[in-house]
Formats: C-alpha cells, sequence, structure tokens
C-alpha cells in the first residue's frame, strides 16, 4: 500500500468555540485524531475546547474521547493513539457574549506562548463578533493569531457585510478564513490538477468544446436534527451561495499566474462577476424550488419536510436547480446547471464536464449511436474521475461502438486512506495558507448574485414545488435542462 507523504507543521493552539457542538465532536476532533496518528501533528499541538457549558476538563476529554470512538473506524485508531491525543486536550467554560471565563481563557493560552493560535468559530454566525471582539479585548488576537469563521456568513448580502465587518475590526484579512469543507475535498483540488497540470484540457476548456455543465450536490438525508436552522436557510443559501458556487468558480476560473491564494481568489472573484443576473426567478426556465413530501428511501419509509419541521406549512426550499451563464469570451453560451436537495434518490456530489458531440460520424448505423464525450468529477461518495469514451466493442462482426470510462478511484489508485477535508484545511490554517478559503470580496459577490432570487421568492405566493422523498426532485427541475435538449446526468451515467 502507498503512503501519503506527511509535513509536518509548526507548533500551535487550536482553540475551538462551540466546542461540545456537533461540528467539534463529528469533523474537528476526529480530524485532528486523524493527523496525529498520522504524525503531522507537533509535540507541543494544543487543543483548548471552549464552550458556555460548566463542563469540567475530565468531562470534557471523556466527550472527547467518545468522539473518536464513534467517528473513526476501529482499525484506524488504537488505545496508545486515543490516549497520546486526549493528552493534548484543555477545557475552558466561556460565554462567547458575555465576558465571563475569558480571563481564565487567557490564562491559559499564555501558558502556551510562541505558537500559532488558531480559534475556530464553530458557533452560529451571531456570535462571530462578539467572540472576535473579546478576543482583541482580552489580548489574544496577536500577529500570530488566526480565526476560522463557518458558514453561513450572513443570510444576505447586507448581513455578511455586517458579519465581515465585525471580524475584520479585530483580524485583517489576511488572518481571516473562512472555511469551506468542500474545497478540501481531494477530488475538488484534483479538479486543478486536471486542468492546470496536465496539457490535455484546458485547449478544450472552453464554448468551442464544452457543450455545458452540471454541477449536483444531492443528499438522501432530510434536515434531521437541523429542521429549526434550514427553515430559516433553505437549499439555495445553505447550498448554492456557498459550495456549488464555488465549485462552479473552480471548473471555470482562467489559469491563475501561480497557485497562491490571492491568485487563484482573484480568478474565482471573476467568474462570479461575470455570472449573468437571473432575471426572472419565479420563471421555471431559470430556477426551481422544491420541498419534499413523505416518500421512501433505501430505509424504507422517511416523513416529509414539514412533518420534520412540525409544522402545518412552510416556503422553504428543500431542493433549487438553475441555469446559470457565464458573460465571458471562455463560457459565452455555455450553461452551468446547477441542482441540490434533499431527500434525493442517492447521496452523490459531482461535476459533469459534457463536452460537445462530435461534428460528423464515419461510422455506419450498425456501429450504434455515438455519445458525446464527458469528464465526470466525483467529490463524494467515492471520490474520483471519469472520462467517457466511445471505443469499439471487442470481437470480429464488424465494427460496434461502446462508451466505457477511463475510471480512476483515489481510494483504488493511491491506496491510501481518503482524509477529511478539515484534516487538510485546519492544518493549512495552521501553516497560513489561504488558498482553499473565501476571501471577503467572493463572499459578498456570491450574495450579489443571490439575492435577486431570494426577494424574488419572497415577495411571491408561490410555494416550492413538492416532490416525493427518494426521487430526484420536482418534475420543473427535469423539464428546465430538457427544454434545451439536455438531460441531468444522475451518477455521470
Amino acid at each position: 500500500m502507498m503512503t501519503s507523504r506527511v509535513i509536518p507543521v509548526v507548533a500551535f493552539v487550536l482553540v475551538v468555540f462551540g466546542a461540545t457542538g456537533d461540528l467539534a465532536r463529528r469533523k474537528l476532533i476526529p480530524a485532528m485524531f486523524q493527523r496525529d496518528v498520522a504524525g503531522q501533528l507537533p509535540r507541543d499541538a494544543t487543543i483548548v475546547g471552549v464552550s458556555r457549558g460548566p463542563l469540567s476538563e475530565a468531562a470534557y476529554i471523556a466527550m472527547a474521547r467518545q468522539a473518536v470512538l464513534d467517528h473513526v473506524p476501529a482499525d484506524e485508531r488504537s488505545e496508545a493513539d486515543v490516549e497520546r491525543f486526549i493528552e493534548r486536550l484543555r477545557y475552558v467554560s466561556a460565554q462567547a457574549d458575555s465576558d465571563v471565563g475569558w480571563e481564565e481563557l487567557a490564562a491559559v493560552l499564555h501558558e502556551l506562548p510562541g505558537r500559532v493560535q488558531v480559534f475556530y468559530l464553530a458557533t452560529g454566525p451571531a456570535l462571530f463578533g462578539p467572540i472576535c471582539e473579546r478576543l482583541g479585548r482580552f489580548g489574544l488576537a496577536h500577529k500570530n493569531a488566526r480565526v476560522v469563521v463557518e458558514k453561513p456568513i450572513g443570510k444576505d448580502l447586507d448581513s455578511a457585510r455586517l458579519v465581515n465587518e465585525d471580524v475584520g475590526k479585530v483580524f485583517p484579512e489576511d488572518r481571516v478564513y473562512r472555511i469551506d469543507h468542500y474545497l478540501g475535498k481531494e477530488a475538488v483540488q484534483n479538479l486543478m490538477a486536471l486542468r492546470f497540470a496536465n496539457g490535455l484540457f484546458e485547449p478544450l476548456w472552453n464554448a468551442a468544446h464544452i457543450d455545458h455543465v452540471q454541477i449536483t450536490v444531492a443528499e438522501s438525508l432530510g434536515v434531521e436534527g437541523r429542521a429549526g436552522y434550514y427553515d430559516t436557510a433553505g437549499a439555495l443559501r445553505d447550498m448554492v451561495q456557498n459550495h456549488i458556487l464555488q465549485l462552479l468558480c473552480l471548473v471555470a476560473m482562467e489559469p491563475p499566474a501561480r497557485l497562491n491564494a490571492d491568485a487563484v481568489r482573484d480568478e474565482k472573484l471573476k467568474v462570479l462577476r461575470a455570472l449573468k443576473p437571473v432575471g426572472d426567478a419565479l420563471s421555471t426556465h431559470t430556477v426551481v424550488r422544491g420541498q419534499y413530501r413523505a416518500g421512501a428511501s433505501a430505509g424504507g419509509a422517511v416523513p416529509g419536510y414539514l412533518d420534520e419541521l412540525g409544522a402545518d406549512t412552510s416556503t422553504t426550499e428543500t431542493f433549487v436547480a438553475l441555469k446559470a451563464e457565464i458573460e465571458n469570451w471562455r463560457w459565452a453560451g455555455v450553461p452551468f446547471y446547477l441542482r441540490t436537495g434533499k431527500r434525493l434518490a442517492e447521496r452523490v456530489s459531482e461535476i459533469v464536464i459534457a463536452f460537445r458531440p462530435i461534428p460528423h460520424s464515419v461510422f455506419d448505423e450498425q456501429a450504434g449511436t455515438i455519445v458525446a464525450n464527458r469528464l465526470v468529477i466525483r467529490l463524494q461518495p467515492d471520490e474520483g474521475v471519469k472520462l467517457w469514451l466511445m471505443t469499439k466493442d471487442p470481437g470480429p462482426g464488424g465494427m460496434r461502438l461502446r462508451q466505457v470510462p477511463l475510471d480512476m478511484s483515489f481510494a483504488t489508485t493511491f491506496q491510501v486512506r481518503n482524509p477529511d477535508a478539515y484534516e487538510r484545511l485546519v492544518l493549512d490554517v495552521v501553516r497560513g495558507d489561504q488558498t482553499l478559503f473565501m476571501r471577503r470580496d467572493e463572499v459578498e459577490a456570491a450574495w450579489i448574485w443571490i439575492d435577486p432570487i431570494l426577494n424574488a421568492w419572497s415577495e411571491s405566493n408561490e410555494v416550492p414545488k413538492p416532490y416525493t422523498a427518494g426521487t430526484w426532485g420536482p418534475s420543473a427541475a427535469i423539464a428546465l435542462i430538457e427544454r434545451d435538449g439536455r438531460t441531468w446526468l444522475d451518477g455521470g451515467t
């Protein structure tokens, strides 16, 4: 089995606000454990959990231990690994919106001098400003300190600007890390490698050779325990404004002069600013929003969104499909079809680059139908890349054509454990590398494109179109793409 290259980082302190929350338990603690097992954490790396709960340090360590046992496969941990890791943990009870506990936090951090300090705000956005203000006032926002903020960054352009201003009063832009875990996925970074490290694709990466692009982020689960939050957000805010538009940017951006943070983010910003405004957000020709009803999944019958919400009515969308256009020379006339939703037929996230058909076939009808080439970048599950080509069916009896994929599964090809995105992104913060993080102007440019859609929906009496759980969304979403003579390529097939 191949081993991945491990690059150590400098000594650091990771301070997690919201340390007893779902994100910390499911993602951050397991991610840091995996990096510790890989030998990437230096001896002096420390993790300090902070939350308002009156836990003892022993109780927090017990919770973190359980998080490792729950979310790290048994064959990827040993008792010795767990014991070594929990020795890195500390805990402080502090209030985000008052000064209670902050002197104790400052005292703990002053015991750990000379290290990079990463403040990870795994809290709601309403607490970003109060936490940053206290980090500054208690002398913790020094030049070796960096702050990580999770989405959602605002609920519209105005609120996003307020969040950015509150954080920016304490931390300069070069020490603010707006995290989007999709950008930490291997397949997303391999998209840049495919485009910019190979001579094969980039000459074809334009309107002359690409017919259209599809980006799908589908979930088979419902809102689960997040119904309260989700009903104030919806699919457009929760997924399109950040994850999907970031993927679109990586597909569509021009080659940067070099692979550094500002060069990459400058090119992504150009894409966002070139997005054609959605003219009529209520027309199903360009935008479709839906809401799931009771249906069935692989596990059996499942409730509808209103049942999970415990409400009689809601206009919150659990599905959205859009047709986006980029007004520049490279992409003029190439539609980007975007869709995301909950309770869909399967859990899959992928990008499909659909190339134009050949201009003329030299084969007779008996050879069969020639299907246009496409490149499929699978983000989850089973990250990998497929290039679909036409080949001859083996055997005698004339020329018969068949479409087959050149299939590269990362797990199979490299035979290494596929690290979680948070493992990479948190250590990128320690390194001071902002390449995979969003800049303030990117966030705000995305909201400028999204806001008119949200405003049109809020001013309309129309409700989301229903779709049965376990399907691929409302029939109007199918019509949106088939109206253009194309079809959704579910699973890249």
